[in-house]
């Protein structure tokens, strides 16, 4: 256990030092800024005010750093955060295979099974980090822009959710929970990169393969003749965090959902590990 530990602190460690790991870092702090001036503007306050009071709700405890960190959080993470997982798990196998450098570290007395558990581990923590990343760094923003307190608004049309949480405290802690289950959603899509990067294709390849598959499945779950089908969609599923911040939680709903999403993250790294185990690195 001590040798998978150090040899997963490597795996991380060669992820961690590429420039391009660090890319949807950048952008996501860049995002943030923007919603924040964004959020200052006359107008973004009085279309909110609008929203808050239609539903007889005081201005200034949802206007609030938790509100401003669901919302960051909720918009830009199923599609802008999967750029980003997709470029990193679809570059996880892939782009060491274009490189060579699996030919030498298959020479050594490990299984490709243990290679590939490494490798899947590490984007996992990748993308689990990297979500957490959001979710903190959005709200110190939003706390030095807005202040530390009020409560939590949360509206969801197309999930139909709609809550708040008055109390700091019980509104940070749902957040938190957010937080965690958006991090597992989000380790379905590094699955579909990281099956795709095992088969013998380009890294870019692997990553435009994963980021089809997402969008395929929001574009057909659109449809109208669809609606009864959403649920065995992946994006639906993924997108289930949302009920965690519901007033009443659901949890017998949440364990489907996830469950549902440990089975598909489980078929795909088979798929990926059949076709990594059946290729040819001597030649």
């Amino acid at each position: 256990m001590r040798l998978f530990l150090v040899q997963l602190r490597g795996e991380l460690k060669k992820l961690f030092a590429r420039r391009r790991t660090y890319i949807g870092y950048i952008a996501f702090l860049i995002l943030e800024l923007v919603l924040l001036w964004v959020y200052q503007l006359e107008k973004a306050k009085e279309q909110f005010a609008k929203v808050l009071s239609l539903n007889g709700l005081p201005f200034d405890q949802y206007y609030s750093s938790l509100t401003i960190t669901y919302w960051v959080m909720g918009l830009s993470m199923l599609l802008l955060g999967a750029i980003y997982f997709a470029l990193i798990s679809g570059d996880i196998v892939a782009k060491e295979s274009e490189d060579g450098n699996l030919r030498l570290v298959l020479s050594r007395p490990i299984t490709r099974l243990r290679v590939l558990t490494l490798k899947y581990l590490s984007v996992l923590v990748y993308t689990v980090t990297f979500v957490w990343f959001v979710g903190i760094s959005g709200y110190l923003m939003a706390g030095i822009t807005l202040g530390w307190d009020g409560g939590l608004f949360v509206w969801n049309y197309d999930m139909r959710v709609f809550a708040v949480f008055p109390d700091w405290r019980e509104g940070m802690g749902r957040l938190v929970l957010a937080a965690l289950l958006l991090s597992v959603s989000m380790c379905t899509l590094s699955s579909i990169g990281f099956a795709f990067s095992c088969f013998k294709i380009k890294p870019a390849a692997a990553t435009i393969m994963a980021l089809s598959i997402l969008f395929m499945d929001v574009v057909l779950q659109k449809f109208p003749f669809m609606k009864p089908f959403q649920e065995n969609f992946l994006t639906f599923r993924m997108s289930n965090w949302i009920y965690v911040l519901e007033t009443h939680v659901s949890w017998a709903k949440l364990g489907e959902s996830y469950a549902f999403l440990a089975g598909v993250n489980l078929t795909l790294f088979v798929i990926g590990w059949m076709a990594f185990q059946s290729r040819d690195f001597k030649t």
